[in-house]
């Protein structure tokens, strides 16, 4: 059974969260329930509301749900970031900084790939919107090595739900310390997240996400990393991907690569599968412990390490031969990445919660996948020990 996965993830979307701004699911009773008490909780509220709870009200920072507030333009302005606009106060020139970073590498990474491509060009799609920040989705398709790849920047800022700071980083209930039940909270997000899907079984699907956060409060952190998804074990291709940043990271701190490569296998588990996504990668999150320039640029080499790390793997393998019984089992596998996007993704959950443009947000799916009814590999065949390899992680360097 192959499957649009665009379609599939609208509808899954609106299965699962209906109507209620992609909350917790809710029967009817529920449903009726919540407006009953939000209408006693409003009653309640005229007859105590103060002078300077309505002054609160009148300050606090506006509500960035509504998918529609996205308005294309032909360029985004040189920065997206301005000083006394953007969000909490905080770090302004880090966050200039960290836009900046993300501009220059969204132009240097697409390039890579249209070379690597020989056919498809990105296209560009710049966006801004009314209560603030804006970004740059650039997409190629239908090239004569990617099916489809991504490359968005985004910077974004206001105010979000609790639990959209509780999806965006593992210590979210912290961050929302001293907020009262349903208070939003204010916060300034830029980062840069790509997807690479190649038409052919032997290439592996690659995906990368950096990204600045500040909340109120002066607290802020980076998170971020880059993992690979092929169909099939290929030792010297995880030598080659997972080496390179271990170099890097090793540049940094040797605690890095060991740390950051076992967050990415825990990180990136399909639960319901019981089984990773793909071969990892590194993966970090909520890193603050040192000098925000310091962690900078480490996120910056890592981010300029892309290329290097995954470009020498699609050259390798954009020829090869393959059956249509290895394309099937590519498609399945891509089966499973959709699984992960849709329902564990920390950015895509975000930004869902956070009214994020949704042609950039699932621009991280395929354009194809296929799901096959209580389907298990052949024991000795490759495809089983890939399944192996997402079972019980390995290690590659």
């Amino acid at each position: 059974m192959k499957i649009g996965t665009a379609v599939l993830a609208v509808l899954s979307a609106a299965s699962v969260y209906g109507a209620e701004g992609f909350g917790v699911p809710r029967t009817f009773g529920a449903q009726r329930a919540a407006l009953t008490s939000v209408a006693m909780s409003t009653t309640e509220k005229e007859g105590t509301e103060t002078k300077d709870d309505a002054k609160k009200d009148k300050e606090a920072p506006p509500v960035n749900i509504g998918w529609d507030s996205h308005k294309a333009v032909d360029a985004v302005p040189d920065s997206l970031v301005r000083e006394g606009e953007s969000g909490p106060d905080g770090n302004y020139p880090m966050r200039a900084k960290f836009e900046q970073m993300c501009r220059e590498a969204q132009l240097k990474i697409t390039k890579a790939i249209e070379d690597i491509d020989g056919k498809a060009s990105f296209r560009e799609d710049a966006w801004v919107r009314d209560n603030g920040g804006g970004g740059m989705s650039r997409v190629l398709c239908d090239g004569n090595v990617f099916e489809k790849a991504g490359v968005n920047l985004s910077v974004v800022y206001g105010s979000m739900p609790q639990e959209a700071l509780q999806a965006a980083t593992e210590r979210g209930v912290d961050r929302a310390k001293g907020y009262k039940p349903g208070e939003r909270v204010p916060f300034f997000a830029c980062g840069l997240s790509s997807v690479m899907h190649p038409k052919n079984p032997h290439a592996p699907t690659m995906h990368f996400n950096y990204r600045y956060f500040e909340t109120d409060g002066g607290v802020w952190w980076f998170g971020g990393g880059t993992d690979i998804t092929p169909a099939y074990v290929n030792e010297e291709d995880m030598k080659q991907f997972h080496g390179t940043y271990k170099e890097v990271c090793d540049k940094h701190d040797p605690e890095f690569y060991p740390k950051f490569k076992e967050w990415a296998d825990r990180y990136f588990v399909i639960q319901h599968r019981n089984e990773t996504r793909g071969l990892g990668g590194i993966f970090f999150d909520d890193l603050n412990d040192r000098d925000p320039d310091t962690i900078f640029e480490f996120s910056k080499e890592a981010l300029n390490s892309v290329v290097k790390a995954y470009g020498p793997i699609v050259e390798k393998h954009k020829d090869d031969d393959f059956t249509e019984k290895e394309k099937e089992w590519q498609l399945m596998r891509r089966g499973r990445y959709v699984e992960f996007n849709l329902v564990y993704d920390r950015g895509t959950v975000f930004g869902l919660k956070t009214g994020g443009r949704i042609e950039s947000i699932l621009m991280s799916l395929p354009e194809t996948a296929r799901w096959e009814y209580d389907m298990h590999p052949e024991p000795g065949t490759p495809e089983a020990d890939f399944i192996d390899a997402c079972k019980q992680p390995r290690e590659w360097v």
